[in-house]
């Protein structure tokens, strides 16, 4: 019996493994489902006609099915209050420059007016692209990024910005916070000689699919271990003898 022990111990574990990979590749299957679901809502969103920025008294309500959103605003540029973070994209290394915009009605949303390289991070190089008066925009509702970027936090009192984190953006420039919008905008289009807008990449990662066929793999080789385990029990082996001599 003492023999036995270890085999039912090594059942045990596999049939827990082979339990825990269906649940992994259940779970996958759902994350798959929401992931398609979250990629037709966007994409309706981005094919829709925009819509007024949310104001303050819809705030509270913002969530991240309002993400992407296409949204208009008017209102004037506080130049002097922009801020650069780091943004890497398919025109190589550089910032974003977020510039709050004082609305017609009175409050402020940050805009992400587009990507500039480092020779134009100072706006003395592009003073041509800093429009006065009020101006209208269209773009993407963005949800605020706190914290920083990966491995590095913002770091406000020296000016170096690894995320668009609204909150401390307006904290840092003395906005008051209960008139700033909880989100930005990315601008959808530039203004010659500015910052060039219109670069959002919206791409949803998903290999769902793929990971739930490897954890459902990996409980067909729990089963097939369990098998080898519990073989010799339904086909035991035949003892050998040595012929007698005649």
């Amino acid at each position: 019996m003492k023999r036995r022990w270890p085999r039912f111990a090594l059942l045990a574990g596999l049939a827990l493994a082979f339990l825990g990979f269906m649940a992994l590749g259940s779970w996958q299957l759902e994350r798959r489902t929401w992931k398609l679901a979250l990629i037709e809502r966007v994409e309706a969103q981005l094919q829709a006609a925009p819509v007024e920025a949310p104001s303050p008294a819809a705030w509270s309500s913002i969530g991240r099915d309002d993400e992407y959103r296409r949204v208009s605003v008017s209102g004037r540029y506080r130049h002097e209050l922009e801020t650069c973070t780091q943004a890497v994209t398919v025109r190589g290394p550089g910032c974003w420059v977020l510039t709050p915009l004082e609305t017609v009605d009175g409050w402020t949303v940050l805009i992400n007016r587009g990507f500039v390289d480092p020779a134009q991070r100072d706006p003395a190089t592009r003073a041509g692209g800093q429009p006065d008066g009020v101006v209208a925009i269209d773009g993407l509702l963005r949800l605020s990024e706190p914290r920083g970027g990966f491995l590095r936090r913002n770091d406000p009192v020296q000016g170096r910005w690894y995320s668009r984190d609204v909150p401390a953006i307006a904290a840092a420039h003395g906005l008051p916070s209960e008139r700033v919008a909880p989100y930005f905008i990315d601008a959808g289009s530039s203004v010659p000689g500015g910052p060039i807008g219109g670069l959002t990449v919206v791409r949803f990662h998903n290999s769902h699919l793929v990971y739930a066929l490897t954890w459902y793999g990996l409980a067909a080789l729990s089963l097939a271990g369990a098998w080898l385990v519990i073989r010799p029990d339904w086909f035991p082996r035949r003892p050998r003898g040595n012929a007698e001599s005649p």
